[in-house]
């Protein structure tokens, strides 16, 4: 079992900035890629952003050029840095952690999320 524990989720108003922390714990050796994911009210929830252990990215079309991902493996902790934020970045924001083998995905774990509102 990993578990996630996501910080750093709050109100900011438009423009603004914030940075979410997702660390891990327990069976972390089982899992090769972490990520954000995020879900407003009445839509599905979404990729935001992922990074592998090699440290490769993959962002959403939405969040390029705002969004950093990145992580402290020695920490085994994930962070999302967003800038330039925007009202409909509005959602609940959920660290996951997963394997993924030529390109399929197992051992998938999710954190509680955290809130992310941004005031226009």
């Amino acid at each position: 079992q990993v578990q996630l524990v996501e910080s750093g989720g709050g109100l900011v108003g438009a423009g603004g900035s914030l940075r979410l922390s997702c660390a891990a714990s327990g069976s972390v050796f089982s899992v090769n890629a972490m990520g954000w994911y995020r879900q407003a009210p009445g839509k599905q929830r979404e990729l935001v952003a992922s990074i592998t252990s090699g440290g490769s990215t993959n962002y959403a079309d939405s969040v390029k050029g705002r969004f950093t991902i990145s992580r402290d493996n020695a920490k085994n902790t994930v962070y999302l840095q967003m800038n330039s934020l925007k009202p409909e970045d509005t959602a609940a924001y959920y660290c996951r952690a997963w394997r993924v083998q030529a390109n399929i995905a197992s051992n998938i774990y999710w954190g509680q999320g955290t809130q992310v509102t941004v005031s226009s």
